[in-house]
C-alpha cells in the first residue's frame, strides 16, 4: 500500500513540474505577442489619432525628392480636391518653399514629418526633441502658421514620442490604411489598396521621388473615394469633430 503511495506522490510531482513549465512558455509566448500588438497611445498619457468614426482623411508623406510633389498637387487641383494633409520633413521644405507656399495658398493642411528622416524610437530623447524642434524652425522661417500635427518620419514611435510631442504642443497622426504606394507595386495594386478604403480612415500616400506610381494612380484612387460617397477632410477637421479614434500602446 505504501508503494502504491509513493508512485502516485512521484507522478503528481512530474505533473505538476509539467504544468509549470508549460505555464511559463504560454505566459511568454502571451506577452511576447502582447508586445508586437500595434500601439498608438498610453492609456492615460498623450494619444496618437489614426482613426476616425466618418469621413477620410487623404494624407501624404514628403520627406526627399524634387519631381513627384507637383504633380499630385496638379491632380488635385484638376480633380477639385480641397481637403487634403501634406506631412513634410522640415528638410524638404526648406528646399521647395515655392511648393509649401503653394499649399498653404491652395488650402491644404500642414503637418511636419520632423527635420531628417530618422526612426525616432531608435533616437535619445534629446535628439528626437530637437529634431522636431529643427523642423519647427523651418516651417516658421517659411512663414507656415499653426502646425499642430506631427507624423513619425519613419512610421515608428512609442510613448516617449507621444510625450515629447505633447510637451511641444503637437499631437502625433498615425494611418489607418497604408496604400503602400512608396514600395511601387504598380498602379493597379496601389488602386487596389486604396479601394479598402470606408469611412474614418487616414489614408497614406506619398508625395516623395521615391513613389514614382502615385499620380498615376491618384486619379483612380479618387475616382473610387467618391463612388462610396466618403467626404474628404483634413485630419484637423477628423479631429474637431470628435470622431478620431486610438489604442492603447505597450
Amino acid at each position: 500500500m505504501n508503494f502504491f503511495f509513493v508512485l502516485n506522490a512521484k507522478s503528481i510531482k512530474q505533473v505538476l513540474v509539467i504544468l509549470i513549465a508549460a505555464f511559463f512558455t504560454a505566459w511568454f509566448f502571451y506577452m511576447e505577442n502582447m508586445v508586437q500588438l500595434p500601439a498608438f497611445s498610453a492609456k492615460d498619457g498623450p494619444k496618437a489619432i489614426y482613426k476616425g468614426d466618418k469621413d477620410l482623411a487623404l494624407t501624404f508623406n514628403i520627406g526627399w525628392g524634387d519631381e513627384k510633389a507637383e504633380p499630385i498637387l496638379d491632380i488635385l487641383k484638376k480633380e477639385n480636391i480641397g481637403s487634403a494633409t501634406f506631412f513634410l520633413s522640415g528638410s524638404w521644405a526648406e528646399r521647395h518653399p515655392d511648393l509649401v507656399s503653394r499649399m498653404v495658398k491652395e488650402g491644404y493642411e500642414i503637418g511636419m514629418l520632423g527635420y531628417e528622416y530618422k526612426d525616432y524610437t531608435e533616437l535619445e530623447e534629446e535628439k528626437v526633441r530637437r529634431d522636431i524642434l529643427k523642423a519647427q524652425e523651418a516651417f516658421k522661417k517659411l512663414n507656415v502658421k499653426n502646425i499642430v500635427l506631427l507624423r513619425a518620419p519613419t512610421g515608428h514611435f512609442d510613448q516617449r514620442t507621444l510625450k515629447i510631442a505633447e510637451r511641444l504642443g503637437y499631437t502625433v497622426v498615425h494611418w489607418s490604411l497604408d496604400t503602400k504606394d512608396w514600395t511601387n507595386p504598380g498602379t493597379a495594386k496601389i488602386v487596389e489598396n486604396a479601394s479598402k478604403a470606408k469611412k474614418g480612415d487616414i489614408l497614406l500616400m506619398h508625395a516623395s521621388d521615391s513613389a514614382k506610381q502615385t499620380a498615376d494612380a491618384l486619379p483612380l484612387v479618387l475616382k473610387d473615394i467618391r463612388a462610396k460617397n466618403l467626404k474628404m477632410i483634413t485630419v484637423s477637421e477628423m479631429i474637431a469633430n470628435g470622431d478620431s479614434k486610438s489604442s492603447e500602446i505597450k
